[in-house]
């Protein structure tokens, strides 16, 4: 049995009572660990203890490292995940709630990473946040449920940090032969390094990561992301920090389900169907999740 669940797929009345449009939601956040990270993550541990592995070693500054600390204490294996010192007390709280080690470490991913690199021995599997076929081969299973269900997007609507779910979900649509299928890659200003790199010809680092949105915070994306862009029809957009928090409220009011503005950077997007994704009759947006914001702390960055 898988570590993840087949979350639901339901048409949101919410963004879609636009001149026929659908919009449909994938619920991810709605996994175990509250994210969609566990497809990926999971189906990595599971063939890492397969191949012999004792401890999994993870580096994240979130929702990874949640998902990681969950599929070790369901496969019985020790679980140490390094984190930065910007991550929030809440996301380290929840991490050690599944009995893993947490180690805090530097002050961006990148020292947080190096340091969870070089604690592996030969009887550890490193768990990347992003950076592994396996996790896209994992995450691609979401695609596998909505094709499942009969339901064919005209386009694909995500939020991008490190680029793990975006590769995920185009190895998804060519396996179930939907190449055609455009994916709309959501992030927020100042952590954007996806659009900076499209915009560039080539892949840029950021100097940091300015935006609220940490859980989209990798300075720099995963190389298979990048050379996504170029083999499949990627359309990049980039959101305020602001219009992504208040998708995060209005999605809790309308869905009843609180997400991150990691998330709420896409879903900004999917509500503003009428505007830059007019032309698709049949949008499928991806409810990665995420854990590590409250209510309140929306409230608070929405100023109210």
């Amino acid at each position: 049995m898988p570590l993840h669940l087949q979350t639901p797929l339901f048409e949101s009345g919410a963004m879609s009572a636009r001149d026929g449009q659908s919009v449909w939601l994938k619920m991810e956040a709605m996994q175990p660990p509250g994210s969609f990270k566990i497809r990926g993550i999971g189906f990595a541990c599971e063939e890492y203890v397969r191949r012999g592995a004792t401890r999994f070693i993870s580096s994240s500054g979130g929702n990874a490292g949640i998902a990681a600390a969950y599929a070790g204490r369901r496969l019985g294996v020790p679980v140490v995940v390094v984190v930065p010192e910007t991550t929030t007390e809440r996301a380290r709280e929840l991490i050690a709630r599944e009995n893993a080690q947490v180690i805090v470490h530097g002050a961006s991913f990148q020292e947080a990473n190096a340091l969870a690199q070089s604690m592996v021995t030969g009887a550890d599997a490193f768990i990347h946040p992003f950076d592994d076929p396996l996790l896209w081969q994992g995450h691609a299973s979401m695609i596998d449920e909505v094709a499942a269900a009969g339901v064919k997007p005209d386009a694909v609507v995500l939020s991008v940090g490190g680029g793990g779910l975006l590769c995920g979900v185009v190895e998804g649509l060519r396996r179930n032969g939907w190449n055609d299928v455009p994916v709309v890659a959501v992030e927020t200003v100042g952590a954007d390094s996806f659009a900076q790199s499209i915009a560039a010809g080539e892949r840029i680092e950021l100097p940091g990561i300015s935006s609220i949105a940490t859980s989209l915070g990798a300075r720099k994306v995963a190389e298979q992301a990048f050379a996504y862009a170029r083999e499949h029809p990627v359309r990049s957009i980039v959101v305020s920090d602001a219009d992504a928090v208040r998708a995060c409220l209005r999605f809790i009011d309308d869905h009843r389900v609180v997400v991150e503005p990691a998330c709420g950077a896409s879903l900004a997007v999917a509500y503003d169907a009428a505007g830059s994704l007019a032309q698709y009759k049949n949008v499928l947006a991806i409810v990665c999740g995420g854990v590590t914001a409250t209510v309140g702390q929306l409230q608070k960055w929405a100023g109210n």
